[in-house]
């Protein structure tokens, strides 16, 4: 008996600590959140009722979006509002943009990750960025030297993917596009050939999978109440998540160093093509604001920003035409009618002869082309929810009110498969209701917000599409895609952009 006391002590104190731990997180979750108050937002559950259903989360929040356009879960420290309405959205993302900021929550979050960059700051900081940017993306040099290295890469991918479809193999389309990406946005944005699509660089592809296993690690965070122990103590999640920030630190301190002592040694001809060197160039000016660590930042942001989007969505646009394969047959149409004027391309034609011939002219005329990008946007969102912070107590136009600290989040994934936006065919892949009379025709920003709105709706967002298109044509002109397997259920990885889980695995069957 004398014995027994002790082991039951010894189990019996931690499980009350975890007792009184968890009794004082619920009284903290409840308390002083005007829950029964009728003008808040009605209370749906607490933020950790997302772990439940993280793997699923989006299509979680649309069926909840459905019953009720806004509504609330209960955090710690404040309430985190989530909304569909449109006029909410302008409202927090324009009207009163000053009123609304990133905030300490989602900063403690990304920050170990994303660090100072634009997607993470606000203010003076935000600013700068976002002015210097501004400049460097309306720029004729970057725009053609982009376009350059957009046709270059597609070319690659067309031969890649060759090799695949002349030997019958499956192959994974989202890596190959990640690949191309990455090489595309090193090339544009740091001057550095990757070569990451063809495999010969180790140290590229290291980066790429550090980068997006540090993606989905830091947005775990959201649903993780646990996740700062974790940090402190160096386990579990947060211990894998600093070893791929350490290799994603090294990696890029090299590409800085390397980049600045080439423009030292006036190694570098073209100074003034690649945006790193931009900034480098402007960090003479402000050495103390603009150190190695602050171009690590922007280096990051631009990366998920060049690379996730742009690459998430073309794998989805590709999924989406072999799910529709009359629509892949019209889009391809399209290419050959503005490529060749509908006469169909010889079989002698090279692809770099292909890909050189598609000019900013062509890219105007494919009107069918962007109408399906942002179909698939629409219903696959690169960023699928973002939002803001309330600086101020306010009401939003829906009538709710929202106290200071409160969180208010847009959910774009579930926006677009809103019926009262977007109609009753609104889960329907339909890139016709883009087009009047064949020409394509955009909606407000705030109803169409997979490029964000109001100050800082995104910057490359026609970077993004030229890059997009220019890809689309080279592959749907020399390929017919197919789902290697149609049974596979294709979904979502939960993380800060909208990767397909697992990959996309096609054939490619050759074109004549």
């Amino acid at each position: 008996m004398d014995i027994l006391i002790p082991i039951f002590i010894f189990i019996a104190f931690p499980l009350l600590c975890l007792l009184i731990i968890f009794s004082l997180l619920i009284l903290k979750i409840y308390t002083g959140k005007s829950i029964k108050d009728p003008t808040y937002p009605p209370v749906h559950s607490t933020v950790f009722d997302q772990l439940f259903y993280f793997n699923r989360l989006y299509d979680y929040q649309t069926e909840v979006a459905r019953k009720q356009s806004t509504f609330r879960l209960l955090a710690p420290s404040q309430s985190e509002i989530y909304t569909t309405d449109t006029r909410n959205i302008e409202h927090v993302l324009k009207t009163k943009f000053d009123k609304y900021s990133k905030g300490k929550y989602n900063q403690d979050i990304v920050t170990d990750l994303f660090g100072q960059g634009i997607f993470a700051v606000d203010g003076e900081k935000w600013k700068q960025q976002r002015k210097l940017a501004s400049f460097e993306f309306s720029t004729r040099v970057l725009r053609d030297f982009s376009c350059d290295v957009f046709r270059r890469n597609a070319a690659k991918l067309v031969n890649a993917i060759s090799e695949f479809a002349v030997a019958g193999r499956v192959f994974d389309m989202q890596d190959m596009l990640m690949r191309c990406t990455l090489d595309s946005i090193f090339k544009v944005g740091f001057g550095v050939d990757l070569n990451c699509l063809d495999g010969s660089s180790k140290e590229g592809t290291e980066f790429m999978k550090a980068f997006d296993d540090s993606n989905a690690l830091v947005y775990w965070r959201y649903v993780d109440p646990f996740w700062k122990p974790k940090r402190f103590l160096n386990i579990g999640t947060e211990a894998s998540l600093k070893k791929n920030i350490k290799i994603i630190d090294d990696f890029v301190h090299k590409l800085i160093s390397t980049k600045r002592n080439q423009l030292n040694l006036q190694q570098y001809s073209n100074d003034k093509e690649d945006i790193l060197s931009r900034f480098l160039l402007a960090s003479e000016k402000e050495p103390e604001k603009m150190n190695v660590e602050y171009l690590r930042d922007i280096i990051l942001n631009f990366m998920i920003a060049g690379k996730d989007t742009s690459a998430n969505t073309l794998s989805w646009f590709f999924y989406m035409l072999c799910k529709n394969p009359l629509i892949q047959e019209k889009m391809a149409q399209e290419v050959r009618d503005v490529t060749s004027g509908g006469g169909g391309l010889n079989k002698e034609t090279k692809i770099n002869d292909f890909v050189e011939n598609i000019t900013d002219e062509t890219l105007e005329q494919m009107h069918y082309l962007h109408a399906a990008l942002t179909e698939t946007l629409r219903l696959y969102p690169a960023v699928p929810m973002d939002g803001r912070c309330a600086e101020t107590d306010d009401i939003l136009p829906d009538g709710f009110r929202l106290k200071k600290g409160d969180g208010v989040y847009y959910m774009a994934y579930a926006m677009g498969r809103m019926d009262y936006i977007w109609g009753d065919d609104a889960e329907e892949f339909r890139p016709e209701r883009w087009l009047v009379n064949g020409i394509f025709q955009p909606e407000s920003p705030f109803k169409f917000i997979a490029f964000h709105g109001g100050p800082r709706i995104c910057l490359g967002k026609d970077f993004a599409y030229r890059q997009m298109k220019i890809v689309s044509m080279a592959l749907l002109r020399f390929f017919h895609f197919k789902l290697a397997d149609e049974t596979k259920n294709v979904t979502y990885k939960t993380m800060f952009t909208l990767h397909i889980d697992g990959g996309l695995h096609l054939r490619a069957i050759s074109r004549t």
